[in-house]
């Protein structure tokens, strides 16, 4: 009898919250949009430009993408990054060098060529664009 009780009040509960949630509209932090709606392919943002780079935030933060990497292509056979960040081209074209962690394995092998751990620059170092936050940010970086 217990256990029939508390499956009974269980599902009145969900019923509950159920109907609550949708009686009211459902907003997100970029604003309301109907769920049942046909998602809208969001707003263009431009790309952050920064001279001389963008200050990390944290020791150990993978840097930020300064410049435009829309027309950049990174698959299995090309890397574009590695036109101007390899250790043969960084100089001429005076960009960051790749960092000696990209060619470690996961040994700790010293390798002679890029890790394939570290091929994919986009996995970890992302590219900045011009946009208000959604959420009140007070988070201040190590200096």
């Amino acid at each position: 009898m217990k256990k029939i009780m508390v499956t009974l009040t269980t599902a009145l509960t969900v019923m509950i919250f159920n109907s609550i949630s949708m009686a009211g509209a459902v907003e997100s932090l970029r604003g309301f949009q109907d769920l049942m709606a046909t998602s809208q392919e969001p707003s263009k943002k431009e790309d952050l430009v920064v001279k001389g780079g963008i200050e990390r935030s944290y020791k150990q933060q993978p840097p930020v993408v300064p410049h435009k990497v829309d027309k950049d292509e990174i698959n299995l056979k090309v890397n574009t990054c590695l036109n101007c960040h390899s250790e043969k081209t960084f100089e001429a074209k005076k960009a960051p060098k790749i960092g000696d962690s990209h060619f470690v394995d996961r040994e700790g092998k010293v390798l002679n060529t890029l890790s394939s751990r570290r091929y994919f620059c986009n996995q970890c170092h992302a590219p900045q664009v011009n946009a208000d936050p959604l959420v009140e940010n007070t988070f201040e970086g190590a200096k």
